[in-house]
């Protein structure tokens, strides 16, 4: 039992990993079978909502399990009050709620002067008020599924051996890797004559992990899962709000990567303002509760 335990805290990180595929990506092959092709004409109305709910669920599952097997009580406990962290700076939920939509706006209205095809999607679509209210139950329903895993457990875990920028690239590489199953079935068209070579990695292995050292920076400063999951809610509510329907292949590409560049001149900005470095230098007080530190 000793071995078992300390093969456990030893590899904390990778086993989280490995249970949030094994229960994400079991979701889709339960609902979709072993046959993952992309999406026939109805099925994405038909089994997105089924599909997407099993396999959003594994972050969270594994997180919290992985707590329990670490860190025991003293992990929950610390899980819970991170949880409800909501005496932060009003700054940081101004960061954590406007970062997005902010960034996303630039992007979209830029590229339109290029093209009308990026106006963004509440501007062009004829049901604002649906669009509205999705958006927002989407972003929720998200960002309290995965981030008590992302952030809650592998977030602090890294932190403990890991910066800010490589712990927010491991992560986003794997939150992005997570994803494939998800875009390749939903796909479609939108992936044009580009080779898959370049749409999928394009898709989700520029913009994920970005995005993701903004996420683990904030968290660094602020040590609240709660104020984490709201950023996390304002990515999925202002993507799916902005980001329009009707580009695909190179232009979607363009967009992804222009967003990117984007998100990396302002962490550039934030090194530059603290002398050149991410990481706040300073232990949070849950940090000594996490004992399986290696990854």
């Amino acid at each position: 039992m000793a071995t078992i335990n300390t093969f456990i805290n030893r590899h904390s990180v990778l086993i989280y990993f490995a249970l949030t595929f094994v229960i994400s990506w079991g979701g889709i092959l339960y609902v979709l079978g072993p046959n993952v092709m992309p999406a026939k004409e109805g099925e994405i109305e038909l089994l997105m909502p089924l599909m997407y709910s099993l396999f959003i669920a594994g972050p969270c599952i594994a997180g919290i399990l992985m707590t329990i097997l670490v860190n025991g009580r003293v992990g929950l406990r610390d899980f819970v009050s991170r949880l409800f962290k909501w005496r932060v700076n009003v700054r940081w939920y101004a960061v954590a709620l406007f970062t997005t939509p902010l960034l996303l706006m630039v992007v979209l209205f830029a590229l339109s002067l290029i093209s009308p095809a990026f106006l963004p999607r509440i501007i062009a679509t004829d049901d604002k008020a649906f669009l509205l209210q999705f958006s927002i139950i989407v972003g929720l329903v998200v960002s309290v599924l995965e981030e008590p895993g992302w952030t809650g457990f592998a977030v602090p875990t890294l932190r403990l051996r890991y910066g800010v920028l490589t712990t927010g690239l491991i992560v986003g590489l794997v939150w992005g890797v997570r994803q494939f199953l998800v875009v390749y079935w939903v796909a479609g068209s939108s992936v044009e004559s580009l080779p898959p070579a370049i749409y999928f990695p394009v898709v989700l292995l520029t913009w994920m992990p970005t995005y993701r050292v903004l996420m683990v920076w904030f968290y660094d400063r602020t040590a609240s899962l709660l104020v984490a999951i709201l950023m996390h809610a304002s990515l999925v509510t202002f993507w799916t709000m902005l980001t329009p329907l009707t580009i695909t292949g190179v232009p979607l590409v363009i967009y992804y990567l222009a967003f990117t560049i984007a998100m990396w001149i302002v962490i550039g900005m934030i090194a530059v303002a603290n002398r050149g470095q991410l990481s706040a230098n300073v232990r949070h007080p849950s940090a000594p509760h996490f004992v399986g530190g290696q990854p």
